[in-house]
């Protein structure tokens, strides 16, 4: 690893060497990241960023580690944690209000603090786990709604740390999609995002999110997973693709598909990529066969694996 760089970013930040990324991510798994730091400031994430691209490092950014699965055998270069959770707003924009959120920010957070403070227009997202820099690359949605309804416009950094901001038309936000997930916007970091939200009554607000989360707490699993594992193909849910072909509970090693539901993969305690990837592919391969449908995968994989 280049020790110019390592130099570079223990002015600003502590480094870390070889750090595992099963304590990072959700799943509980994942081998190590050759040189990891956990930005808490734009300004952080900004120099991390930019000192990694111009000495020609590969960089990987994550927030909360909620909708990724890492390699076993871990990822080259420059992991950048982003902690950045600023919270600014709301204030007046002209006939609305808006909130400026870090992109390290995770969604449900936001979506909480806005309700008990009177703000409305995100309340969907109380259960979204992810940073609002993932939301951003995956246009991160949930109960009908997404995030390009109330984006105004995300901040981001090119590689050599000039800031331009793009609305959700210019990102192409859709269905679990963006310019980002499509790899046609170059390298770039969200650094933050402008929300539009609405005055609303708190006490109304924060029963909306207490019924969000009972309908939540049964329909989906607790314990280690990174949210639903396939993205719903036309006309049908994924999971209803996965139980059809008999999947529900199945499990390769120590990774799972859930009892309660199958869109979602347990880490049943010590599971590695290879046993998720194992079971992603049989039933990738089982659907195709007996459905001629392709199911395309949420969790992005990252990393290299076995």
């Amino acid at each position: 690893m280049n020790e110019e760089l390592i130099e570079e970013l223990g002015r600003v930040v502590p480094v870390k060497r070889d750090e595992a990324m099963s304590r990072h991510t959700t799943f509980g798994v994942g081998g190590p990241a050759d040189v990891y730091v956990a930005v808490r400031s734009e300004e952080q994430l900004r120099h991390a960023f930019v000192s990694g691209k111009r000495h020609g490092v590969p960089v990987f950014i994550f927030g909360s580690g909620s909708n990724v699965l890492v390699g076993d055998r871990g990822i080259r270069g420059l992991v950048i944690e982003n902690q950045h959770a600023e919270l600014n707003g709301p204030s007046q924009n002209g006939v609305g209000m808006r909130v400026r959120a870090g992109s390290g920010l995770s969604f449900s957070t936001l979506a909480r603090r806005l309700a008990t403070a009177g703000y409305g227009g995100v309340e969907w997202a109380c259960g979204i786990p992810g940073s609002m820099g993932g939301a951003v690359v995956s246009n991160a949605g949930a109960y009908g709604h997404s995030l390009r309804d109330v984006l105004l416009t995300a901040r981001l950094t090119d590689a050599n740390g000039q800031i331009t901001e793009l609305s959700a038309e210019d990102l192409g936000l859709d269905y679990r999609k963006s310019i980002f997930a499509e790899g046609t916007l170059g390298d770039s970091a969200v650094l933050s995002v402008d929300l539009r939200v609405q005055e609303g009554d708190a006490r109304i607000l924060k029963e909306r999110i207490r019924q969000l989360d009972q309908q939540r707490r049964g329909a989906q699993p607790v314990g280690q997973n990174c949210g639903s594992v396939f993205k719903n193909p036309p006309g049908k849910a994924a999971w209803e693709y996965v139980d059809a072909v008999g999947l529900r509970g199945h499990r390769i090693g120590n990774a799972q598909f859930s009892e309660l539901h199958c869109n979602f993969i347990l880490n049943l305690g010590g599971a590695t990529a290879k046993d998720v990837t194992s079971l992603i592919e049989l039933a990738q391969r089982k659907i195709r066969d007996q459905f001629g449908v392709e199911l395309a995968t949420e969790v992005a994989f990252v990393g290299e694996f076995a």
